[in-house]
C-alpha cells in the first residue's frame, strides 16, 4: 500500500511522472530527500482572524510539528474552513457540514499517512470528526482548549453564560450602556473556547470520551503550557499511528464508545448541541444514536460536574480537579472500559491513571451528585412525535411541570419584531413558541431557542419562562427550554399548526410535551397546512441549495443524507 509522497498520486496517466512532478514542486519549499522519505502527518490549520476561539492554533501547530518530528515523521500543515459561532451567517450550524466536506476532501486529496485535526469552536470539532470518520485515516484530535475566566466588580465571569445573564440585566435596565460595554471587554479575556460547559467544551469532552483525543485534552486551558504539551504529545502519537496504520476512526467510533460518550454527555451537564453533533459523528461511522436509550441513561446517570450553566465553576477548575478521566472514574460502573483510545491503550487505562485531587468539589461523586438525573431529557408527545430535548440541568425546577397559553412566533424575524412590543399580550405563565427555526426552516437551525424574556416581563424581574421551538440553544444558556422539535414546522410538523391561545403542557418527569387539543382538531389543522403550506424562499444555487435539499432532521444529526453511512454498510464516498 502506498505511503508518504507516493500516496494518492495526481492522475497524469504516468505514475512515475506524477511522483517526479510532486517531488520537484515540494522541493521548492526546501525539503530534503530524507524529509520526504518519512511518514507524512497532515495537520489542519483552522486559524482565522474571524475566529478568536482558535487564536492559539499557530502555537499548537508548532507544538504538533515538534512532536511529529521528534517521532520521525514529516509534518505538513494545510488549511481548512474555520467557523466561529458568532461570526457565521446565518448560523455556524449551517456551515458545519461544509467544513466537514472541506476537511474530508482535503484529507483525501493530499498525501498523508495520519492526520492531526486542531479545532475548538462549537461546530469545528464535530465537522472534523465527521470528516475523519468518513475518510477513516488514522486521526488524532487536538482541541484548542477553553479560555481563562474573566472578572468584573469582584465577580468571576465566563463567556457565554454570563454574556446572556448580563445582557438580560442590560435589557431589563439594571445595567447601563457604559457598564455593558465595559463588561464586553472582560467576558472573554483570552483566546480559546467558552470556559463554561457550552457546546465547545461539551464537544471536547465527547471527543476525549470517544477515545479520539489524548487523556486530559478536553479541559486544559488554551493559554496554559499543558495545552501545548498535549499538542506535542499528539504530534508524536500521530507519527506512530502513521507507521502502524492504527487505530483508525472506525475502530474508535463504535457502539460502545458512543454509549460512553452519551454517558459523559449526561454526567457533565453537556450542551444539547452535543447530542446533535454526536449523532452526526456516529452516523458517519454507521452507529445509530437511540434517543430513548439516551433518555434512559439520563435517568440512571446523575449530573456530577459543577460547572456553569448548570453549576458554579469553569473549565479551568475542571482541569485542575483531574479533568475528564477523573470524572469518568465516578461513572466507571456504567462505562465500557475496554473501548480503545487513540493514546494506544483503552479508556479504562486513562481512567486508572486519573489524578486524585484532595478536597476538590468540582467533580461530584455518585453518592453526592450535583443533580439527581443527567443533563438532558428526551420529550415526546403530539407536538414532537419524533422527539424533542430539554436541558433539565439548566432549567428552573418550578417550571419542569407547567401548563400555559402559547404565544406563537412564526419565525426568528417575527420574534425579533414583536418580542419587546409593549402591547404584546403575554404573562410570565405563558409559553413562548418559536417555529420555522429548524434545519430547513431558518435555514441552518440557529441558536434561537433561547427566546429572550419579553422586555416588559424582564423589567418586572421575570428570569425564566417555558420556551419551545424547533431551533437549537447555546450550551452556555440557562432556562426551561424545549428544543429540536421533530419534525420541524417547515416540513409540516405539528409545531406548524399551533396557534396563539392554545394551551401546551410540559411534564419533564413524564417526558411529555403536548398541545392540548384533541387529535381530530390537530389532524384537521395539519390537513389544511399540507394543502397550502406557507411559501418560503428556497435557495436557488450553491451550498445553500445543497443544504436545503439534503439536510436531515435534528434526531439524525442534521447531517446531509448522502454523507451518512448505513449501519454495517460501506462509506458513501
Amino acid at each position: 500500500m502506498a505511503t508518504g509522497l507516493r500516496k494518492g498520486l495526481t492522475s497524469y496517466g504516468d505514475a512515475g511522472f506524477s511522483l517526479f512532478l510532486r517531488k520537484a514542486f515540494i522541493k521548492a519549499m526546501g525539503y530534503s530527500d530524507d524529509a520526504l522519505d518519512r511518514p507524512i502527518i497532515g495537520i489542519t490549520n483552522t486559524f482565522s482572524d474571524f475566529n478568536p476561539c482558535h487564536g492559539n492554533v499557530p502555537d499548537l501547530i508548532e507544538s504538533v510539528k515538534r512532536g511529529t518530528m521528534l517521532a520521525g515523521g514529516l509534518p505538513m500543515v494545510f488549511p481548512t474552513i474555520s467557523i466561529h459561532e458568532s461570526f457565521a451567517h446565518p448560523t455556524s450550524m449551517f456551515l458545519r457540514n461544509l467544513m466537514a466536506m472541506d476537511t474530508e476532501e482535503m484529507i483525501r486529496a493530499q498525501p498523508m499517512d495520519a492526520v492531526v485535526v486542531i479545532g475548538g469552536c462549537d461546530k469545528t470539532l464535530p465537522a472534523q470528526v465527521m470528516a475523519a470518520a468518513s475518510v477513516d485515516l488514522p486521526t488524532i484530535v487536538v482541541p484548542v482548549g477553553p479560555m481563562v475566566v474573566g472578572h468584573h466588580k469582584g465577580e468571576v465571569l465566563g463567556a457565554c453564560t454570563d454574556c446572556r445573564r448580563l445582557w438580560g440585566q442590560y435589557r431589563a435596565g439594571t445595567i447601563d450602556e457604559a457598564e455593558i460595554e465595559l463588561i464586553s471587554g472582560r467576558l472573554a479575556p483570552s483566546v480559546g473556547t467558552c470556559m463554561v460547559m457550552g457546546t465547545a467544551s461539551t464537544m471536547a469532552c465527547i471527543v476525549e470520551a470517544l477515545g479520539l483525543a489524548l487523556p486530559m485534552s478536553a479541559a486544559a486551558p488554551a493559554t496554559h503550557a499543558d495545552r501545548r504539551r498535549i499538542a506535542e504529545a499528539s504530534g508524536k502519537r500521530a507519527a506512530e499511528m502513521a507507521v502502524s496504520g492504527a487505530p483508525k476512526p472506525s475502530a474508535l467510533i463504535t457502539e460502545a464508545s458512543v454509549r460512553n460518550a452519551l454517558i459523559v454527555l449526561q454526567a457533565i451537564g453537556g450542551s444539547t448541541n452535543g447530542l446533535i453533533h454526536l449523532t452526526a459523528m456516529a452516523g458517519r461511522a454507521g452507529v445509530k444514536v437511540d434517543l430513548d436509550g439516551f433518555d434512559r441513561l439520563g435517568r440512571e446517570i446523575p449530573m456530577l460536574l459543577d460547572l456553569k450553566p448548570s453549576g458554579a465553576n469553569y473549565m479551568e477548575h475542571f482541569h485542575h480537579a483531574g479533568g475528564l478521566p477523573r470524572l469518568m472514574r465516578e461513572v466507571t460502573a456504567f462505562l465500557d472500559l475496554d473501548a480503545p483510545s487513540v493514546a494506544g491503550g483503552t479508556i479504562g487505562d486513562a481512567i486508572a491513571a486519573a489524578e486524585e485531587v484532595p478536597g476538590q468539589t468540582v467533580i461530584r461523586s455518585l453518592a453526592e451528585p450535583l443533580k439527581q438525573q443527567g443533563a438532558m431529557a428526551v420529550l415526546r408527545g403530539n407536538l414532537a412525535p419524533g422527539g424533542a430535548v430539554i436541558k433539565q440541568s439548566a432549567a428552573s425546577p418550578t417550571l419542569m411541570r407547567h401548563t400555559g397559553r402559547a404565544i406563537v412566533f412564526d419565525s426568528v424575524e417575527d420574534m425579533a419584531v414583536r418580542i419587546d412590543q409593549p402591547d404584546l399580550d403575554v404573562t410570565a405563565e405563558d409559553i413562548l413558541v418559536l417555529r420555522n427555526a429548524g434545519p430547513k426552516g431558518a435555514p441552518g437551525m440557529p441558536e434561537a431557542g433561547y427566546l429572550p424574556i419579553p422586555l416588559k416581563l424582564a423589567r418586572q424581574g421575570v428570569k425564566d419562562m417555558v420556551r419551545i421551538s424547533d431551533a437549537r440553544m447555546s450550551g452556555t444558556a440557562f432556562g426551561t427550554i424545549v428544543l429540536h422539535i421533530v419534525p420541524e414546522a417547515a416540513i409540516g410538523g405539528p409545531l406548524a399548526v399551533i396557534r396563539t391561545g392554545d394551551h401546551v403542557a410540559l411534564d419533564v418527569e413524564a417526558r411529555r410535551i403536548e398541545l392540548l387539543i384533541d387529535n381530530e382538531e390537530l389532524e384537521a389543522r395539519l390537513v389544511i397546512w399540507r394543502a397550502a403550506p406557507p411559501r418560503r424562499a428556497a435557495a436557488a444555487r450553491g451550498y445553500a441549495k445543497l443544504f436545503e435539499t439534503s439536510v436531515l432532521q435534528a434526531d439524525q444529526g442534521c447531517d446531509f443524507d448522502f454523507l451518512q453511512r448505513a449501519e454495517d454498510g460501506p462509506d458513501p464516498a
